[in-house]
Formats: structure tokens, sequence, C-alpha cells
């Protein structure tokens, strides 16, 4: 146990010669200085820098990055000039190869910490390798710009760390080549229409965001601006605008509150379509301007073959799909299954999972508005009865009461697709109580920054 009284070996203003041993989900180098913790943006495990302390917290310190003393092979030229300002990416100076690597390691390090498995319940053959990407730059189906004025011309990019400084940028590696293209003409039409950028300070203001989203199989463009006044104006020369760009959905997203919200509650269609429609595999699946979708989309089919895989559908198979958003995994079971029944809090994603079956001639799956913890027990209790399940909870995880309706319930196999390894960690602990993991498998669905997808199969104890 540490003395309440000891000192802190590190002050603000301090250099120091750390050697690098891991890297934290931002992207920050970890050394340790007396045993103090010490992070290093820009460093890498491996490395020996010379850091100069910028802040000191009571368990950690940061430091700037003076000097690489020695470097790692790890380390690489970043692709992108706005690298080390944008502060979007954080994994850019890290080889391909070894992004992937280091995502493996940060979901079984989870996985054994929080989740308290030892390495012989957790083997590293259960962890498979994370899967990557062929060509990972320019993936990207949905880009979210804000709009600033600077020396009385509109620019649009992206803040930087820890900040609102925008930073523009025109080409983003990471965003698809469209969105790129298409930013860069709605701000310049924007300017010469004289429309003003909204202001943080004093509310005041016209354009928020641009958000973009498109889709590389159909070719079709969804743009929203979001905007700080009830109407866009000039409505019929942005209509024409959309038009001559071959915008397929054109709307107005209207946010009038002081906050750092991206959207507000009304959304109105100016031209064309409510939605764009995108493809997964042989599914085509209905995106309105403001619902969640996957945004990697030539990653999404990896993920949903994997799960495809571990659900090993068949057909006498019902299936939960709790989480189930717009019903995208679901749908994508449904031809190898006997029913689907999907769970969602949304209101909207269900009438978008309801139209997809539609789209899709799908006529087995059941959709519910609800709380998975509540509806799942609920329609247990009414005799439904499912043989495997798949979990796709957001970053918060499961609730625990859904978790004990499932430990209840006992599927047969559960799939759990997680963007969070800390709660995947937590969650995993409470299903061994009846189940057994037999593979856990990372998909790299955000390459060059921190984030990291995993795709777990359980099998339950009973079956074994």
């Amino acid at each position: 146990m540490k003395d309440k009284h000891q000192t802190v070996p590190v002050q603000k203003n301090m250099d120091l010669l750390l050697s690098i041993d891991s890297l934290t989900a931002e992207g920050m180098g970890v050394g340790r200085y007396n045993g103090f913790t010490v992070m290093v943006p820009g460093s890498l495990p491996g490395e020996e820098v010379l850091a100069h302390i910028v802040k000191l917290m009571k368990n950690y310190a940061i430091g700037k990055c003076l000097k690489i003393q020695k470097a790692s092979p790890m380390r690489t030229e970043p692709l992108c000039p706005n690298y080390e300002k944008c502060g979007g990416c954080q994994f850019m100076h890290l080889s391909y190869e070894a992004q992937l690597q280091e995502k493996r390691e940060t979901v079984l390090s989870a996985v054994r910490r929080i989740g308290q498995f030892t390495a012989e319940e957790i083997s590293d053959s259960i962890i498979e390798n994370t899967r990557g990407m062929e060509d990972p730059i320019y993936y990207r189906n949905k880009a979210q710009f804000p709009v600033q004025l600077r020396d009385g011309q509109l620019i649009h990019g992206f803040y930087a760390p820890h900040s609102h400084r925008l930073i523009p940028v025109s080409d983003c590696l990471i965003q698809s080549r469209t969105a790129n293209s298409l930013a860069e003409k709605i701000t310049r039409y924007a300017d010469s229409l004289g429309m003003s950028a909204y202001d943080e300070q004093s509310g005041k203001g016209m354009l928020r965001h641009i958000l973009i989203r498109d889709d590389e199989q159909t070719e079709e463009v969804s743009v929203c601006l979001v905007i700080n006044q009830k109407k866009l104006p000039h409505q019929e020369n942005w209509i024409r605008f959309a038009e001559k760009e071959g915008i397929t959905s054109f709307s107005v997203n209207i946010n009038q509150t002081r906050s750092n919200v991206i959207l507000g509650k009304e959304t109105k269609i100016l031209y064309g379509k409510p939605y764009m429609t995108a493809k997964i595999g042989d599914l085509s699946y209905h995106v309105s301007p403001v619902a969640f979708f996957q945004v990697n989309s030539r990653q999404t089919k990896v993920l949903y073959d994997l799960v495809k895989e571990m659900i090993d559908p068949q057909a006498e198979d019902a299936v939960w799909d709790i989480y189930c958003g717009a019903g995208t995994i679901g749908l994508y079971l449904a031809k190898c299954v006997r029913m689907i029944y999907g769970v969602e809090v949304v209101p909207e994603a269900i009438e978008n999972a309801h139209d997809n079956m539609r789209l899709n001639g799908i006529t087995n799956a059941e959709y519910y508005v609800g709380k998975a913890e509540e509806l799942v027990p609920e329609k247990l209790k009414s005799g439904i009865r499912v043989d495997k399940a798949v979990i796709d909870p957001p970053r918060s995880g499961c609730d625990r009461a859904l978790l004990d309706a499932l430990l209840a319930m006992v599927p047969k196999r559960i799939v759990y697709v997680s963007c969070d390894p800390a709660t995947l960690a937590r969650d995993l602990k409470v299903l061994c109580e009846a189940y057994q993991i037999e593979r856990i498998c990372p998909v790299d669905m955000f390459p060059h920054t921190g984030h990291v997808e995993s795709v777990v199969k359980l099998t339950a104890e009973r079956e074994k």
C-alpha cells in the first residue's frame, strides 16, 4: 500500500528520459519514472524518449516528446499532413500491422484485467488476430464537419484535441473521397451565398455542421446541413445545388441549443428521398440522414460475416437480435433461420428495420420498441423461446437485467458484438456463469484510431 505522504517523483516542467512500454487507446505512449506513470503523446512501445512534463495529476503525468532517443521499428511516417494537429487519428505514426497487433493486445488485456479471467481461461489461442483492411484509407461512409468563420471566410475541418479550435482539413485520409470533395464544394457555396457560421460564444450564426453519408456500391449520397434557424436561407439555391451535384437526399437538421451536441431533434428533407440506400453483401438498407449505421461499409461485411460464422445459423433456429438498431445484423442472418426477434429502444430505428425488411423481401422477423432489459424478460415470460442470440450493445455495454434474462433463458449460443473492450470484459464475466468463451476476434472498423470492435462466441455450458 502506498504511503499517502509519499513524494511524487515528477514535477511540472521537468525533463525526463523515459522508456515507453505500452500504449493507451488514445495513442499515448506510457512510461514510468521511479514507478510513477508518465504518458507521452506520439511515443511508441520500445522507444526511449526525452519528455517535458506539461501536466501533473495525482496518479500520472503527461509529457511532451522533445526528442526520440531510440525509435521503434514499428514507427512510420504519418500519411496525413494534419496528423499532429488534428487528433482525429491516434495511431497513424504506427505501422498498420503494428496497429492490428496493438488492438488485439488491448482486447486481451481488458478481458484478463477487467474481466478477471486467467491466462488459462482466456488463452492466446482464443483471442484471434485482428481482422484488418487491405487498403485502410478513405474508408468512412459518414463525415461530420464542423464549420467556423476565419478571416472572413467559412472553413470546415476537425477540432484539435481537447479543444474547439478548428483545423481546416480538405483531404481527410479516413473520410471517403466523396465526402472530402463534397464538403469543400458545400463550404465554398455557403460562402458564396453569404451564410454565417455558428459561433459558440455568442450563440449566433447559421451553419453549424456539414453531415455527409455515401455508399461506395450504390454511389448514393446524403447531405444534411445542421443549422441554427428554423429555415435554411436561400433554400431554392440549395435545392438546385443538390440537384446539380447528384445528391440523393438533401436535408437540414435544426439545432438551436447552446450546447456542443451536433444534432437537434428535427430533420427536414428539402430535396430527393428521405434516405440513401447502402449495401452490405447482398442486402440493401435505407439509411436516413441521422440514423445509426456502421461507418465502415467494407469492414461491416467482414464483421457481419464473422457474426454469421460464429452464430452458425440453422434453418430451425429462432434468434434474438438485441440492441438491433435498424435490424442490420438480424436481417443479414434472416434468410438462414426460422425467425429473428429484434429489440431496440429507438422507435425510428425500428421503423427503419421494418422498412429494410420490406426492401429485402424478408418476412421472418419481428421487431419490438423498448428497453432490451425489460422487453427480453417480458417476451420470455410470454412464451417466446430462442435458440441463439446476437447482442450488439452501445459503448456502455449491457444492462445487468438483460444479462440476468439471458442467463435465465440460456440460449445455446450467444454472439456478443462489442465496441468497447472494457464493458465487454465486464459483461463476459457475468455471462460466463453459464457460458464458455470459445472465440474472441477483434475487427478493425476504424484504422489509424484507437477504437476496436470485437466479436465473441459464447457457448452454453450445458451444450458441452
